[in-house]
């Protein structure tokens, strides 16, 4: 694990409001983006939403609704990352956190994604924010608005999750950032407040 300040753990336990990623954060990791990408014919070099929003209406609708069918067939198989549920669970119970969801996923896939893995039981439909309800990470324009629903601040805020985008999100939003990577690489340092290879890691430390 890779914490980088020493009171790291101690300031986490403080704070109470929790905002996860959701694909391969919370579940396992399943999506093959350049296969996507190369399904609805977009350019290898772009993400694929800021990639459907550069396209004209008339060529963007087919792609975005073929995004949608792609991300529904993903959803039906999804499974939660190991020791998502004792997390979430851990966090409902310390000091009454609060916990959301910010996804560049849609908001029905999303709400989908987390029922098929047991995991929508611990969410608020209100504080599952999608690309449909606000501009997608790396914008901070979600997690703003869901701490902004809870009467929060972002000194009382973390984001967790697995790409560069959830952790710039959180930078720019102005709260702390947990860094899931399986492999153990941590490739943006310099954005991660703390870094962990596994969900349980998180659960110790705010033991």
């Amino acid at each position: 694990m890779l914490n980088l300040t020493d009171s790291l753990p101690e300031r986490l336990r403080q704070r109470d409001c929790w905002i996860f990623d959701m694909d391969g954060t919370l579940t396992i990791a399943n999506h093959d983006f350049a296969a996507i990408r190369a399904a609805l014919d977009l350019p290898n070099d772009r993400p694929i939403l800021e990639a459907l929003a550069e396209l004209p209406p008339a060529q963007a609708q087919p792609r975005w609704e073929k995004l949608y069918q792609i991300e529904w067939e993903i959803a039906q198989t999804t499974q939660a990352q190991p020791g998502a549920g004792e997390l979430l669970e851990r966090l409902r119970s310390l000091h009454d956190s609060r916990i959301g969801i910010l996804t560049r996923n849609s908001k029905s896939i999303a709400h989908a994604t987390l029922a098929a893995c047991g995991l929508l039981e611990f969410f608020e439909p209100e504080a599952i924010l999608s690309r449909d309800c606000c501009a997608p990470k790396p914008q901070p324009d979600g997690i703003l608005q869901i701490l902004q629903r809870w009467n929060a601040t972002p000194d009382r805020g973390v984001i967790v999750g697995d790409y560069i985008f959830d952790l710039l999100a959180g930078r720019n939003a102005g709260t702390a950032t947990v860094h899931l990577d399986v492999t153990g690489s941590f490739d943006w340092p310099e954005h991660t407040d703390c870094g962990i290879t596994q969900l349980a890691e998180l659960s110790r430390l705010l033991d």
